[in-house]
This record gives C-alpha cells, sequence and structure tokens, in this order.
C-alpha cells in the first residue's frame, strides 16, 4: 500500500509531469533530425546553456522568497569583462584563478543588491533593474568603451571549456556540482528550509526565530555567486569577453525557473524542477536551427512552445493536486 501511495506521488509530481514533457520533445526533435540524439550533441546542448542552467539555481532561492533579479547578466557582464581584460593585459593567468575573482565579483554585487532589499526595503524588481543598468555601464568602462578580449587574449582559461574529466566536459562537470549541491542544501540543510520558510510566509518565519532580512540578504548573494560563476563559464566557453554578454539572458533565467515549476510568489519550486526546465529551454534553443526554423522566427517559436509548457505543465498539475487531494478525502 505504501508503496502504491510512493508510486502515486511521483507520477502526480511537476517534476514528473516534465520529465515526460522532456520525453516528447526529445523524441518530436530527434524523429525530425536523428542527429539530435548522440553523445556529442547533448553535450554541447548542455555546454551552451551552461549559464543560463547554473543561474537558475540562483534565481530559484530568489524566487521561493518571492523576490526577482533582473540585474543577473549584468553582474555576469561585469565579472566576465573583469577577468577577460585581467587575462588579456596579462595580469592574471591559468584558469582557477580567473573563476575565483569572477566568482568574488558575484558575490560582492549580489550582496550590494541584497543589502539594498534587505536592509532599506526597496522591492527586488526596482533594485535590480537599477542595478542591471549600473553593472552593465561598469562593465563598459572596464572595457574601455567597448574592447574586447578574444580567444588570443585568454590563454590557456580558453581551454577549460574545451577539455574533459573522465570522459566529460569540465563544464558540464560544473552543472552537475552546482545542481548536487543546492539539491542537497535546499533538500536537508536547515538554511534552505529556511528559505522556503520564508518564502511561504515571512511573517511567521519572523515569529519563529528566522531573521528574514539575512535570508533575503543570502539568497542575493548566491544568485551574484552565480552569475560571477556564470561569467567565468560564457568567457570560457565563447573564448571571448564583450561587455553586451548575455544582454537580456536573464528572462531565459527566469523562464527556466518559471517552466520548473517555480512559483513566482515564492514558497514553492524544487531543483529539480528547476533542472527539467532548464533543459526544457536548452532543447528549444537547440532543435529550432535542427528543424529548419528560420533564425528571424526563433524567439517567436521559442516563446510560443514556452508559453504552451507553461499552461499544459499547470493544467496538469492542477488536475494532479484534484486527484491527490480526491484520494485523500476517500
Amino acid at each position: 500500500m505504501k508503496k502504491n501511495s510512493t508510486v502515486k506521488k511521483i507520477v502526480g509530481s511537476r517534476e514528473f509531469l516534465l520529465a515526460v514533457i522532456i520525453a516528447i520533445l526529445f523524441a518530436l526533435v530527434t524523429f525530425k533530425s536523428p542527429s539530435f540524439l548522440t553523445p556529442k550533441s547533448l553535450s554541447d546542448m548542455l555546454k551552451n546553456n551552461a549559464v543560463t542552467m547554473v543561474m537558475a539555481l540562483g534565481m530559484l532561492c530568489v524566487m521561493l522568497v518571492g523576490g526577482i533579479d533582473i540585474s543577473i547578466t549584468s553582474t555576469l557582464a561585469l565579472s566576465g569583462m573583469s577577468i577577460g581584460m585581467l587575462l588579456k593585459y596579462g595580469h592574471i593567468s591559468g584558469i582557477i584563478l580567473p573563476f575565483i575573482i569572477a566568482i568574488a565579483i558575484g558575490i560582492a554585487c549580489g550582496l550590494i543588491v541584497g543589502l539594498i532589499i534587505s536592509r532599506a526595503d526597496v522591492p527586488p524588481i526596482i533594485a535590480t533593474m537599477g542595478f542591471m543598468y549600473i553593472y552593465r555601464a561598469m562593465g563598459y568602462l572596464i572595457s574601455n568603451g567597448g574592447e574586447w578580449a578574444g580567444a588570443a587574449a585568454l590563454g590557456t582559461f580558453k581551454d577549460f571549456a574545451t577539455s574533459t574529466f573522465l570522459g566529460i566536459n569540465k563544464v558540464i562537470w560544473v552543472i552537475i556540482v552546482c545542481y548536487v549541491i543546492f539539491f542537497v542544501f535546499m533538500k536537508w540543510a536547515r538554511t534552505g528550509r529556511k528559505i522556503y520558510a520564508v518564502g511561504s510566509n515571512a511573517e511567521a518565519a519572523q515569529v519563529s526565530g528566522i531573521n528574514v532580512r539575512n535570508i533575503k540578504l543570502l539568497v542575493f548573494s548566491i544568485m551574484g555567486c552565480l552569475a560571477g560563476l556564470g561569467g567565468a563559464l560564457q568567457v570560457s566557453v565563447y573564448a571571448s569577453a564583450m561587455p553586451d554578454m548575455q544582454y537580456g539572458g536573464e528572462m531565459d533565467v527566469i523562464a527556466a525557473c518559471v517552466i520548473g515549476g517555480v512559483s513566482m510568489s515564492g514558497g514553492r519550486g524544487s531543483v529539480v524542477g528547476v533542472l527539467f526546465g532548464s533543459i526544457i529551454l536548452a532543447t528549444i534553443a537547440k532543435a529550432l536551427p535542427l528543424v529548419g526554423i528560420d533564425a528571424l522566427a526563433q524567439n517567436m517559436v521559442k516563446g510560443i512552445i514556452i508559453l504552451v509548457v507553461v499552461v499544459v505543465n499547470v493544467i496538469l498539475q492542477r488536475i494532479a493536486d484534484n486527484n491527490a487531494l480526491k484520494g485523500r478525502e476517500m
């Protein structure tokens, strides 16, 4: 009886529904283009969408407390441009140090945003909109008004995205490690549970002894950290650093979370859901050119598919919730 209950719970979950959608998408794309479902093709898809997949974890934390952060790609550009220029002029070299610097810049940016939101009670959309312009402008200043760093200027740092470990691209390893860490953190760590509690009911969380302001500061700092990591990955994957990197890309990060079932009002969402949402988004981006969709029409088609996936997901989830409620009443 208990086994049947567990199976019903899994089948009725949002994550299971997302997995079904992914399977259908894979089948449709493979039918149209058999080369899609090959190890190299899938590896390239994940590598090219690594930045969105990694930053979606930070957006999950922010959205769980009922916030939003549209400054993330500006933070990415600032951190990526910073290490790009440092590498170009020989101030740093190698692989590890650029990653550390990019992450540190990202954390600093996220910390400043978090302080404004948590201490000054500025609405997240307003605060992050302001910093979106500030950080992007700082990226241009660092680039000396538009200068960029190409592959030749990046030295061995660009090799990170083309090298492998145990037969798997290192960029994909970064994705795997990030998702494993966040899965454990959000599911079993006390702080992870506090993030859910603040998003579900901030006043009740405050009464129960949770410092709501510190939790909000933490999630925006985490977001900044992953945006900085995204900046380093962006530079390595595309072997270039430009001040307009990932311009508008914050919408893809938010879309990955929404598709994955993260509530815009906070308190609901999971790491597995965000992973599946990111894979759906990556599959769409990979599939459209393969099936011959014109470049000018790709954004429109992508938007329509995202809307359909979200609507279908919500409808199926409501049906599953109603069935679960009826089952409890019986």
